[in-house]
């Protein structure tokens, strides 16, 4: 029996790199939450009838292949990180969205050979259909933050995992619409289906960090619960 694998439930739940490894030598379908901010901007941008170019942090070289690849570069114009920044992104554009967390996930995932989807809040439900359409097992892979990562400034430290509320939140919105289609889940799955409660990303750490940022208006489109049905899913590299 693979206890890491969660074997023997149709819903799984893990956390970060550590969680796609376990996770991926089982799962069919791999869902990264993470919701502050790449996958609601990730929503944001495929809702729009564009497509998403993940690229890892710092990674000069992923940078170059999506601007040869005709790219809009996140950062390096109008449109950042920032779920606000694209609520008017132009259909058809692809923005490369170098990230930290859901973008570096999203390579891992993929590497896995599984169905790769980026889910947050905002289409919880649409996720969940799309991913029980793709088979199962499906696993969620809650990408938490890293200790000493500041998205806002130039540190280069990339220290150990921090689980963090937003994603248990999106990951559970996500597990709990699984549910409702008779699917299994395991006991990580399940608790966070129960703790699904947006407003908990105003107040918690990371909400409170970007507000103090004078991003709050981030935390809020963040905070939507199923307004969107956006499904976004990797396919040669790119979320559409």
């Amino acid at each position: 029996m693979g206890i890491w694998e969660q074997t023997g439930s149709d819903v799984r739940l893990d956390w970060g790199a550590e969680g796609v490894a376990a996770l991926g030598r089982e799962c069919a379908v791999l869902v990264v939450v993470d919701v502050l901010s790449f996958s609601t901007t990730t929503d944001l941008v495929v809702g729009r009838g564009g497509r998403v170019l993940p690229v890892r942090w710092r990674d000069e070289r992923g940078v170059a292949r999506a601007r040869a690849a005709g790219a809009v570069i996140a950062g390096e114009g109008e449109f950042t990180l920032r779920p606000s920044s694209v609520t008017d992104i132009p259909p058809g554009t692809l923005l490369a969205l170098p990230s930290p967390n859901g973008a570096t996930l999203c390579e891992a995932a993929a590497a896995t050979g599984a169905h790769v989807l980026a889910g947050c809040l905002r289409n919880a439900s649409a996720v969940a259909a799309k991913a029980v359409s793709l088979g199962g097992p499906i696993g969620l892979i809650a990408a938490g933050e890293r200790w000493g990562v500041n998205v806002f400034g130039d540190g280069e430290t990339f220290g150990p995992l921090r689980p963090c509320v937003e994603d248990q939140v999106g990951a559970g919105a996500i597990a709990a619409a699984l549910a409702g289609y008779g699917l299994s889940v395991s006991a990580e799955a399940a608790l966070a289906a129960r703790s699904v409660d947006a407003e908990a990303l105003v107040n918690c750490v990371s909400g409170r960090e970007l507000a103090e940022s004078g991003h709050g208006g981030d935390v809020a489109w963040a905070a939507r619960i199923d307004v969107s049905d956006a499904a976004p899913v990797l396919t040669e590299g790119v979320l559409a």
